[in-house]
This record gives C-alpha cells, structure tokens and sequence, in this order.
C-alpha cells in the first residue's frame, strides 16, 4: 500500500515488456559489471514488479567468492533486489537517471538468506512496494531459483538527485 505520495496509475507510462537490457540500462545508473538485472518481465498495478539475472560462471564475483566452489554473495543478490526495486520507483515517478534523478540503497530490514546461488541459475527477482512516504520507497523483495526463495528483505531506496 502506497502512503503519503500516491500517483496516478492510469497517467504512467510503462515501458514494453518484456524490457530488454537496452531499456533497463535507461532506468538504472549502473554500468557492467554492476549492472543485476537482466530483464525485466512483470509490471503488475504499479506495485509489483519482476525479472530476473541469469548466473554464468563468466560473472566476476564467481572468479573469487569462492575459486573452487562458486557462489553469488548474499550482499550482491541483495544489490539486484534493489536494483529490480529501484526500476519501479523510477517507473513510478516517471523518471530516469538522464534527468537527474536515482535511488540510493537505504537500507535492508528482515534479511533471509535460505539457499546458495550457483553459476547456471536464473536468479527470479521480486519486487512490491510497500511504501512511499518523503522519497523514501520500501520493498517486500525475494529472490527465487527453481520455485524455491533463496533470499527475501525488506529493501529501503531513497530517492536522489544527482550532481550534474
């Protein structure tokens, strides 16, 4: 449930779905390799949202977390969730980073971590808003391979201005 700034549904614009690499690269800031979201595939009544990031043992993180025995980190699956999280808010407000505005990761709240991520996985991002108060937007988030959670948070974005 949204608070406090609530926004006209019918007045936003969605972009195509499913949204392509070259889209969400206009939604977020970051760049490779930091960049978590591959695609996006689900907008659903301004409030949900989901995509996912596919993990190949080509990504950096695999290389040292751990040599012989390769896991995503926690804190990374964590950055992806906000990053899915931070496309909403952006959706939301119609708004992109190339008009000066972004979220900041705020903070995590009720952080699970129930199963290790492994090259060959689809790492399945969800994302619902929860609240909107002052630029301040919090997420019920989970991360999913096969069906099963694999991580959940609450993720709290604040919204920026950039410098020019």
């Amino acid at each position: 449930m949204m608070n406090s700034e609530q926004h006209n549904i019918d007045a936003v614009t969605l972009p195509e779905l499913p949204m392509q690499i070259q889209t969400i690269r206009e939604y977020l800031p970051h760049q490779y390799p930091f960049l978590l979201v591959d695609r996006v595939i689900a907008i659903e009544n301004m409030t949900k949202i989901q995509g996912y990031k596919n993990l190949t043992m080509n990504e950096e993180f695999f290389q040292g977390h751990f040599p012989h025995y390769p896991i995503m980190p926690g804190v990374l699956i964590m950055e992806a969730l906000a990053q899915l999280s931070g496309i909403l808010g952006m959706i939301i407000l119609q708004k992109k980073p190339q008009d000066g505005d972004t979220f900041l990761f705020a903070g995590m709240e009720h952080v699970r971590f129930k199963k290790q991520v492994v090259p060959g996985d689809q790492l399945i991002l969800n994302s619902e808003l929860i609240l909107n108060r002052r630029g301040v937007f919090k997420f019920h988030a989970t991360a999913c391979v096969d069906d099963k959670i694999v991580a959940q948070a609450e993720i709290i974005l604040s919204r920026q201005t950039l410098p020019s």
